[in-house]
């Protein structure tokens, strides 16, 4: 691999995203050492440790974090620059990196099928967690998340429709226990708590007439995950709370009986989100166009409801 300039930069952030040499040469199509020697390179001639490495770990050092922090701005500008020029071919190509939440990736798939359909020349690299990340710290063109956790220093693109959670409980549940009528009927449940990406338990929102009601329920299981809380939902161990999107077909099919909708109201839908720089790669602009693209023809067939997200920059 290149051994200065631009590739050097390129191969510490590539460590820095993955804590792992490995992971990174992979990423970068170079071998371990090679990546290796280049950082090793660029440590030599600034005369700072970036990363501390042990035989089982590597991570930022605090020099190294802080030139991370400051180098990954500038390195995606001139990404930019680079992508702009290549942009004026007839055909988006290249790589397009997108992180996501899993529900949010789950329910863009359609988008994003119809996308490189549309556009083979383009890689899609498709990155899920729970955690809110700095896309542009990371490495990535865009994200796609709930607008309302959409950054305030992003341009926001909505899309896909208006969210909505349900709590949900199965038919044998609710043999044996009485459904609930308000919120507060809640404490004499069995809740399959949510755990966020944070460590802390998500507490369960209410609002219904300008009441606004936070549930922290109580059960015997913590998950983290939205189709193992349906497993357990459907299995009967207590009460889920999911979005409309994930329960859907139980409700439909009669394996889950949802409570307290009236309690539950609309919220904005999801986002794909990108910094506001001068130079959008080709490839997000294309699947900018096929969001708009789809958002304007649900907006003729009258299917599109709810506030309109600012785009900002």
């Amino acid at each position: 691999m290149r051994t200065s300039g631009l590739g050097e930069l390129e191969a510490v952030l590539a460590v820095a995203r993955h804590r792992s040499f490995r992971a990174a040469a992979t990423e970068l199509g170079v071998s371990t050492s090679a990546l290796s020697h280049a950082v090793a390179a660029l440590e030599a001639r600034m005369g700072v440790r970036l990363f501390n490495r042990t035989t089982r770990s590597v991570s930022l050092s605090e020099a190294g974090a802080q030139f991370v922090d400051s180098v990954a701005p500038a390195i995606a500008t001139i990404r930019g620059a680079i992508e702009q020029a290549g942009s004026l071919r007839d055909t988006p190509a290249g790589t397009l990196r997108i992180n996501s939440s899993v529900g949010a990736a789950r329910q863009a798939m359609p988008m994003f099928i119809d996308f490189l359909q549309r556009y083979p020349d383009v890689k899609l690299d498709l990155v899920t967690e729970g955690r809110l990340i700095d896309i542009v710290v990371d490495g990535f063109d865009a994200g796609i998340r709930l607008a309302d956790i959409v950054p305030q220093d992003m341009i926001a693109v909505p899309f896909g429709q208006q969210q909505r959670f349900a709590v949900v409980g199965s038919p044998a549940y609710f043999a044996r226990y009485k459904p609930p009528r308000t919120p507060a009927d809640l404490h004499a449940h069995s809740c399959i708590r949510s755990r966020m990406p944070s460590g802390g338990i998500y507490q369960w929102e209410f609002e219904r007439r300008g009441e606004t009601v936070r549930v922290d329920g109580k059960g015997v299981l913590t998950l983290d995950e939205p189709n193992l809380m349906l497993e357990a939902a459907r299995a009967g161990l207590g009460l889920a709370y999911l979005t409309e999107w994930n329960v859907a077909a139980d409700l439909k099919a009669g394996t889950l009986v949802r409570v307290l909708a009236d309690w539950t109201q609309p919220m904005d839908g999801l986002c794909l989100y990108y910094p506001g720089r001068r130079h959008v790669p080709a490839a997000l602009r294309a699947l900018i166009g096929v969001i708009r693209e789809g958002v304007v023809g649900k907006k003729v067939r009258g299917t599109v409801a709810g506030r309109r997200v600012k785009a900002k920059g």
